[in-house]
C-alpha cells in the first residue's frame, strides 16, 4: 500500500470526523431560535434539526462538492497533496473547537476553506488554488449575511402587516407551529451546503490519492450518505454554548421573529446551493437574526456581541490557513513526503 493510499484513507476518516464536528458547531444555525423561543427542549430540537439534515440528501446534487473539492489543483497519487488535504482539515478542526469553546458562532465552512486552500498556498504557492471558486467564495463571505438580514427584515414586515390585525397571542400559537416548518427548511438548507462541503474534500483525499480522477463526475456512492449521516449525528448532540449566544445573548426572540429569521436563513441557502456556492450557515442565520432584531427595534440587539461575532468571522480564514499551513509544515520536517 503506497503512502498516498495510506494518507488517503486517514483523511477519509479526518474528514467525517470534521464533519461530526461541524454539525455539533453548528447545531446553534438550526436550533438557536427554536429553542430560545421555547417552542421546543433544546434535547427535541437538536433531533428535530438533524432528522432534516439528513432529508437533504435526497433534495439537493452534489454541485457543493465539486466547488470545494476544485479549490486546489491536485496530483493523483502524490503523497504531497494528500498532505495537503489532510492539513486542511486539522486547521479547520482547531478553529472549529476553539471558537466553540469561546461560545462564538464562527462559520465552519470558512474555516475549511481557509484551511484547505491555506495548506495549497503554502504547498505550491498561487499557482496550485483556483482563484476564481475562491473569489466566489470570497464574495459570498460578505454577501450570505446580508442577503440574510434583509430577508429576515423583509419577511418580518410582511407578515406583520398580513397578521396586522390579530391578537397577539393568537399570532404568537400560530407562529409557534410555524417556528417547527422553518426550522425543518433550515435544518434541510445546512446539511445540503455543509454536508456537501465535507463530500468535496473527501473527494479531493480520493483524487489525491489516485482513486478518482481530477475531472470525474461520478463520486463513490457512500460519499453523500455517509456524509449526511456524520452531519446529522454531530448535530444532534448539539453545541450548547453556541446556541445560547445566538438564541438568547444576541437578540431576544419571540415564535414570530424566530420564524422569519429561520426562513430568511432557508431561503438564502436553498438559492446558494442550487447555483453551487459553499456559503456559511453561521453567518446566514446570524445576518437573519440580526435583520429581524434590527427591523424591531435596534436596541434589541447586542451589537457589542455581534462585533465580538463579526471579529472573529474575519480572522476564521487567515486563522485556519495559518494552522494548516504549520501542519503541512511539520509533516514535511518529519519526512512525511
Amino acid at each position: 500500500m503506497t503512502t498516498a493510499t495510506i494518507i488517503m484513507y486517514i483523511t477519509v476518516v479526518v474528514a467525517l470526523a470534521f464533519d461530526v464536528i461541524n454539525g455539533f458547531h453548528d447545531a446553534a444555525n438550526a436550533i438557536a431560535t427554536i429553542v430560545s423561543t421555547r417552542v421546543l427542549t433544546p434535547r427535541i430540537a437538536v433531533l428535530w434539526a438533524a432528522v432534516f439534515n439528513f432529508v437533504a440528501l435526497f433534495l439537493f446534487h452534489e454541485g457543493v462538492a465539486k466547488t470545494v473539492a476544485g479549490l486546489v489543483k491536485l496530483e493523483p497519487g502524490d503523497p504531497a497533496f494528500s498532505f495537503v488535504v489532510l492539513a486542511g482539515l486539522l486547521g479547520a478542526i482547531f478553529w472549529n473547537l476553539l471558537t466553540w469553546w469561546w461560545g462564538l458562532p464562527s462559520s465552519s465552512s470558512h474555516a475549511l476553506m481557509g484551511g484547505f486552500s491555506g495548506a495549497g498556498l503554502a504547498y505550491g504557492g498561487f499557482k496550485v488554488l483556483k482563484l476564481e471558486k475562491l473569489a466566489l467564495t470570497a464574495e459570498f463571505i460578505v454577501l450570505s449575511p446580508v442577503m440574510g438580514f434583509m430577508l429576515g427584515g423583509l419577511f418580518l414586515l410582511a407578515l406583520a402587516w398580513v397578521f396586522r390585525k390579530w391578537r397577539p397571542a393568537r399570532v404568537d400559537r400560530t407562529f409557534r407551529v410555524g417556528q417547527l416548518l422553518s426550522a425543518a427548511a433550515y435544518s434541510i438548507g445546512h446539511g445540503a451546503n455543509d454536508a456537501q462541503k465535507t463530500m468535496g474534500i473527501i473527494i479531493a483525499a480520493l483524487v489525491a490519492g489516485g482513486r478518482l480522477a481530477p475531472d470525474s463526475n461520478d463520486s463513490p456512492g457512500w460519499i453523500a450518505p455517509a456524509c449526511y449521516a456524520c452531519m446529522a449525528v454531530g448535530t444532534s448532540m448539539g453545541g450548547w454554548r453556541i446556541v445560547r449566544t445566538m438564541g438568547s445573548k444576541l437578540v431576544h426572540l419571540r415564535p414570530f421573529g424566530g420564524f422569519c429569521a429561520e426562513l430568511a436563513g432557508a431561503c438564502t441557502l436553498f438559492i446558494a446551493t442550487h447555483f453551487k456556492i459553499p456559503v456559511s450557515t453561521t453567518h446566514t442565520i446570524t445576518g437573519a437574526i440580526l435583520g429581524v432584531g434590527s427591523t424591531t427595534r435596534l436596541r434589541g440587539v447586542r451589537w457589542g456581541l455581534a462585533s465580538r461575532i463579526i471579529w472573529a468571522w474575519v480572522f476564521t480564514i487567515p486563522a485556519a490557513a495559518s494552522v494548516s499551513a504549520l501542519c503541512l509544515w511539520i509533516f514535511h520536517r518529519v519526512g512525511f513526503y
